[in-house]
């Protein structure tokens, strides 16, 4: 379905393609610069998720943070991705590296929302 195109989507995707990691709506609403109503953006950023052109992020503190997959040596990173969250800095970002895991024999994993926890590169 083909979307209307708004001052608010305009802004909020040039604020999460400016970012290296995933934001919050609060941290998406503070760098735009124009005047936008807290639900409106909620809105955007749920229709850029299930457009696919977003990720949601649910991280270990229950927060909801939204993230533009980039792209690294000319392959998007897959739907299911581990993301990692710096104590230190808050920030959270996707790993461009597999992370092993392992279930049960029986069971077969189709989606995961994982986020690995502790001190990122730059704050180590």
């Amino acid at each position: 379905m083909k979307r209307r195109n708004t001052p608010t989507k305009e802004a909020v995707i040039a604020v999460l393609s400016a970012s290296n990691r995933a934001m919050s709506q609060e941290a998406i609403e503070q760098k735009i610069e124009i005047e936008i109503d807290r639900a409106t953006v909620y809105r955007a950023l749920n229709q850029f998720c299930e457009d696919g052109i977003v990720h949601k992020v649910v991280a270990d503190d229950g927060r909801q943070y939204f993230a533009m997959c980039k792209k690294c040596d000319q392959q998007a990173l897959p739907e299911n991705h581990f993301h990692f969250r710096c104590i230190k800095c808050q920030t959270i970002e996707c790993l461009r590296e597999m992370v092993q895991f392992s279930v049960p024999e029986t069971y077969q994993v189709e989606k995961f929302n994982c986020v690995l926890v502790g001190t990122c590169g730059n704050c180590a």
